[in-house]
């Protein structure tokens, strides 16, 4: 039976790491998972339904009711599909980031979503990105990094983002909310946001995306023998 690599990335919100996962990917050949998106959809879903973040019976309620589907197209990006509807855009939100940070807290969402997660690594050579992939969804990753930034860094770059799509933002707000998923995704009693112990620690607060590109590429050479 054949054997695949998976590559885990581990991070704060804003980190970098959908982008640098995107990029390592395509170079390598590799499946690009972002499950960071399949949470927010869960969250989207949830809104919609108006059920809070934290609203543990509601979640539980309607979680069965959630039909995703992940569907990789030309343009490059893993487009997630809610009950037949693409909502890739629709997800890209600070609301959808904060709601997404408090459903994966649910013990009923992460236990629906991990074997999703898994078959795809077991089926695939895979670059999956997300705040516990070392630690919970694939624990047994041939190459697990942590990658960081300053939360001064992030809340830049995530301002960027945002502005750059049009969206009316403060850097001010941005940061504030920065802070506050860290404090959420570390503090969390289900699957916390932590450095696996033996993940490699990549702060990319003063790299430029070719350069962490590279220092990424080089650890899956190095861990995974490719």
């Amino acid at each position: 039976m054949d054997k695949y690599v998976s590559v885990a990335i581990d991070g704060p919100a804003g980190a970098g790491k959908s982008t640098i996962a995107k990029r390592v990917a395509k170079e390598l050949g590799y499946l690009y998972v972002d499950t960071g998106a399949i949470y927010r959809t869960v969250g989207y879903h949830m809104s919609l339904m108006g059920i809070g973040p934290k609203d543990k019976d509601g979640i539980e309620r309607c979680i069965d009711d959630v039909n995703i589907a992940i569907d990789y197209r030309e343009d490059g990006v893993q487009h997630m599909i809610l009950n037949g509807q693409d909502v890739t855009e629709l997800i890209r939100t600070p609301e959808m980031s904060m709601m997404a940070s408090g459903v994966s807290a649910q013990p009923c969402v992460r236990a629906y979503l991990l074997d999703m997660q898994r078959q795809l690594a077991r089926t695939h050579n895979v670059v999956m990105d997300g705040r516990d992939i070392g630690t919970v969804v694939l624990p047994h990753a041939q190459v697990k990094v942590f990658l960081t930034a300053s939360a001064e860094v992030r809340a830049e770059r995530r301002f960027k983002e945002l502005t750059a799509k049009g969206q009316q933002v403060k850097y001010e707000d941005v940061y504030i909310d920065i802070v506050k998923r860290d404090e959420q995704d570390m503090n969390r009693k289900i699957a916390p946001l932590k450095c696996a112990e033996d993940a490699e620690l990549l702060d990319c607060s003063y790299l430029t995306i070719d350069q962490v590109v590279a220092e990424m590429k080089a650890i899956i050479r190095k861990k995974a023998e490719v």
